[in-house]
């Protein structure tokens, strides 16, 4: 069972990540030119996947921090 310790740094992990992958979003969006009436049709769709990979990214850490765990 997960300690509230491993809860902690569970989420600061995703955290740590989504601020990453977003802020990077937003540079790539906010220096692409674009001059769109309403940013959010470019900012939505580019939250909606720093969530899915933020989740991909730490479900693959997980994987491969229990098999490094198995393995000892």
């Amino acid at each position: 069972m997960a300690t509230d310790k491993s809860k902690a740094v569970g989420a600061l992990r995703r955290a740590g990540i989504y601020g990453l992958l977003s802020y990077s979003g937003l540079v790539l969006i906010n220096n692409s030119g674009l001059e769109l009436a309403n940013m959010w049709l470019a900012y939505l769709p580019m939250f909606i996947g720093v969530y899915v990979l933020t989740q991909w990214a730490d479900r693959s850490f997980l994987k491969r921090q229990h098999k490094q765990d198995d393995s000892k």
